[in-house]
């Protein structure tokens, strides 16, 4: 891997960010005021709750958008923590969305509908949309979702751009030695955390294993403990959110990081258990691009329903690690809006 390759990579990780900002930030403004009275209306039932955080996730594609959002409610007085819950277990889980469409890349088939179902095939024509929907359009509300449907072509064509500049890694001694490190599922959680913290964006680090286990042979062994990394490490934007709130809101921060938690602590112990009674069977299989978005769905699916019915220990777990006030600001909306690109 050369030096224009590297400038390649890391160029292809900028659109890749600047795409998934643009697109959640362009389906906000869409949107307006409606989806902040929608997610405080849906918040009724912690299982209504977790639906509408999925769903609302899914089409921002950034958990760390409704978590801060969820965060500025409960600062507010907006929701209570277990409405807070709900929502933030369901934006886990429909974060998971951005993996299954750049996994939609891997679609194969000669056939002419095959191939546009590929996200990169999808991706010029809304581009060519999103174009033309800001030059001929005046409304302010079209002129933001057209800048989402560029941002959707922009971060596929990050994705590919990765992609590409990643298969000469694939013949580098140097970086398959530092892979080789993570057979260490510790360095492998510890590295998943760092990077997801780092950009704050679990989908853009998820998105960054897929394009790199398209160009370089890695196991499931080596990415699970990634992912499990990753959710944790998506947590600090909401933590970071919380600064400056009332105790209630820096309880649901909280919220979200102790369930994380909780959740990589249990699957993580089952993986090490798994690797060290089968060590050659589907932890050895090298990993493909839909194979870490059903790993990154099964997770986030499965904690909640692991985790969800012990969701009063975990409130009061966050409420004795923040306090131990319990005031609470006077109803009046949030005052935060939508930010961040998980």
């Amino acid at each position: 891997m050369d030096g224009f390759d590297f400038l390649t990579l890391l160029g292809g990780l900028a659109l890749f960010l600047y795409g998934m900002q643009t697109m959640g930030e362009g389906l906000a403004g869409f949107l307006g005021d409606r989806l902040k009275q929608c997610l405080a209306g849906a918040a009724g039932s912690t299982g209504r709750a977790l639906l509408f955080g999925t769903a609302v996730t899914a089409l921002l594609q950034s958990s760390s958008a409704v978590t801060v959002m969820t965060v500025g409610f409960v600062d507010g007085g907006i929701l209570n923590l277990e409405q807070a819950m709900g929502i933030t277990v369901g934006a886990n889980i429909g974060t998971t969305a951005t993996a299954w469409i750049l996994a939609g890349n891997g679609l194969g088939g000669r056939a002419w509908w095959m191939r546009l179902l590929k996200p990169l095939s999808l991706a010029p024509v809304f581009a060519l949309a999103g174009v033309l929907l800001r030059a001929l359009s005046k409304k302010e509300s079209v002129r933001k979702g057209a800048s989402s449907l560029m941002g959707f072509a922009i971060l596929i064509f990050g994705m590919n751009a990765m992609e590409e500049a990643a298969a000469p890694l694939a013949r580098s001694g140097r970086f398959l030695s530092l892979l080789s490190g993570l057979e260490n599922p510790w360095k492998g959680l510890l590295t998943g955390g760092i990077l997801t913290a780092a950009i704050q964006s679990s989908s853009a680090s998820v998105g960054i294993l897929q394009a790199l286990c398209g160009s370089v042979a890695m196991s499931y062994g080596e990415v699970i403990p990634v992912i499990l990394g990753q959710n944790i490490g998506t947590c600090v934007t909401a933590v970071l959110a919380s600064v400056g709130t009332n105790w209630e809101a820096r309880r649901a921060a909280f919220l979200n990081l102790y369930f994380n938690l909780l959740g990589a602590a249990v699957f993580f112990t089952a993986f090490l258990l798994g690797k060290a009674v089968c060590p050659a069977g589907f932890l050895s299989l090298p990993a493909s691009s839909p194979g870490i978005a059903a790993v990154h769905s099964g997770f986030n699916i499965l904690s909640a329903a692991l985790l969800l019915p012990f969701s009063r220990g975990i409130i009061r777990l966050a409420e004795r690690t923040v306090g131990p006030g319990r005031e609470r600001s006077a109803p009046g909306g949030a005052r935060r809006g939508i930010h961040g690109n998980n």
